[in-house]
């Protein structure tokens, strides 16, 4: 089994052919989305979820957290979570993943304080070190070919996993790893506070 994850976005010219090839596939994704991302383009972040894809948290800003202080990591948390929601119009899923996958033991802390689920990966695409899809294809192929399973890592900021996946899911099916879909039981809950502060970048953007 294998879970699909896409980081960074979203980016509309690399996140709507990913979308397409996992309809063309009848699959499920998780979407770790930087804030600001999200509000420079509500409407593909509410494509996500109308196809019904899960949508969850990247920070606001892609920042390294070790390298903040622990209240500058809680407001890109949760400025993250109050952008991506905002976006989306609608709740989003409790799960974050770091970025670099650099994670402090204090914002650790924090996150499950939220009662928020931390993702890490098992397989990484390598994605941002290759334009080309036969790249991205051997990179996750040779890795699951090692652990037979495990949270694979793209990026729907980046050409070559646009242009790999389509091919790299039909390889999968081939040689018979199952995806997974993961799927919260509660919504995220926003910080009020947060949230007035992301309305006039929300408004500001959309004028």
């Amino acid at each position: 089994e294998v879970v699909l994850t896409f980081d960074d976005g979203p980016l509309r010219r690399y996140t709507q052919p990913i979308l397409d090839a996992l309809d063309s596939h009848c699959l499920k994704a998780t979407f770790f989305m930087v804030g600001r991302m999200a509000l420079s383009d509500p409407a593909m972040v509410k494509t996500i979820m109308r196809r019904g894809h899960t949508v969850a948290n990247h920070t606001w800003s892609h920042q390294k957290l070790a390298s903040l202080s622990p209240d500058q990591a809680r407001a890109e948390i949760e400025l993250g979570f109050s952008a991506v929601q905002k976006a989306a119009g609608a709740p989003i899923a409790p799960f974050f993943r770091f970025p670099y996958l650099s994670d402090p033991k204090s914002a650790q802390a924090y996150l499950q304080s939220r009662r928020v689920g931390i993702f890490s990966i098992e397989v990484d695409a390598y994605d941002y070190r290759t334009p080309a899809a036969a790249g991205v294809i051997r990179n996750v192929m040779s890795q699951l070919q090692a652990k037979r399973k495990g949270i694979i890592l793209f990026h729907d900021i980046q050409p070559s996993s646009a242009a790999a996946l389509r091919t790299l899911l039909g390889e999968l099916k081939a040689r018979g790893f199952r995806v997974v879909h993961i799927v919260p039981k509660v919504a995220a809950q926003t910080v009020a506070a947060y949230d007035a502060k992301v309305d006039p970048e929300l408004k500001r953007r959309e004028a």
